[in-house]
Order: structure tokens, then sequence, then C-alpha cells
């Protein structure tokens, strides 16, 4: 079984009932096993500003999938809720699910790259791991705690109901 790391985050149609949709599929995922899910975070858009604050979230499993039939697998939950596939990068959007970490695997294929690349510089995918993961230390040797030191959370906070 392979440890992974799964971000998520949604700012269209209901984004909170969309995280806890999310975290229920991947808890149904085909041999896999559900770990943790770090809390929900409220954070502001990476990419255009006229668009909802984001929820995020990140999910680790245990998972005998191979990386590939994980990739559908987060996909078709991404289309299941209603997810757009459009030109506009870090656009608005239902779901979106990202493989952060698969087991300490360094992957660079045409349709996934793990680690993923902007995971070092994001402060909603690096808080909601350090809060299920505080000691990862990641395939490159980067320790997250390191990380957590050089990027501010830039008004990252848990949301609260």
């Amino acid at each position: 079984m392979s440890q992974v790391f799964i971000a998520l985050g949604s700012n269209l149609s209901s984004p909170i009932v969309q995280a806890h949709a999310a975290i229920g599929a991947l808890k149904q995922l085909p041999k896999s096993e559900f770990v943790h899910a770090s809390s929900l975070y409220s954070s502001t858009p990476m990419g255009p500003q006229n668009q909802p604050d984001y929820i995020n979230a990140v999910v680790e499993i245990s998972t005998e999938l191979t990386p590939l039939e994980l990739l559908d697998c987060t996909q078709a939950i991404e289309l299941e809720q209603g997810r757009v596939r459009k030109e506009e990068r870090w656009g608005p959007r239902t779901l979106d699910l990202d493989i952060l970490l698969y087991g300490n695997e360094v992957i660079d294929s045409e349709r996934l790259i793990v680690p993923h690349y902007g995971m070092k510089e994001r402060e909603f995918v690096l808080y909601p791991l350090a809060e299920i993961a505080p000691n990862l230390t990641l395939p490159c040797g980067t320790r997250l705690k390191d990380l957590l030191q050089v990027v501010e959370q830039n008004g990252l906070r848990i949301w609260q109901s």
C-alpha cells in the first residue's frame, strides 16, 4: 500500500458540500483505505481575484491503485461533482482534486506530475497537509516544517461553520 496525499479545492456550487462529498467519495476508492482528512480551510483565489474564495483540504489515503488508476478515479470524482475543464487556468471550479504525493515516488508523465508541481508554494496545500502529516519529508528531502517557515498563510484560515 502506498501513502498518498490528495488536495481538494472548491469555490462553486456550495463549496462546503462539494468538499464533504469529495471526501466521502475518496473514502470509497477501490483498493484503498481512508486515513485522515484535514480541517476545511478558506483561502483567497490563487488566480483571477474576481471569483469566490476557495474551500481547501488535504486527504491521506493508503492505496494499492497505481498512480494513473488513482488519477482516473479522482478525475471521475471531479466529473461526478460537476467539474468542467476549461482553458482558464486557476479559474473557479466545483471541485479540483490533485495528487500531491504518492509515497516517495517522483512521477513525470504526460498525465501526471508527482510531487505536485506547485505544492511547495501553496499555503492552501501546505498548512492542511501539515495538520495531518506534521513530520512529513518530501521525496526531494525537503521537510514540510521548513516550507511552512517560508510560505505565509496569506489569509488562509480554518473554516468555521
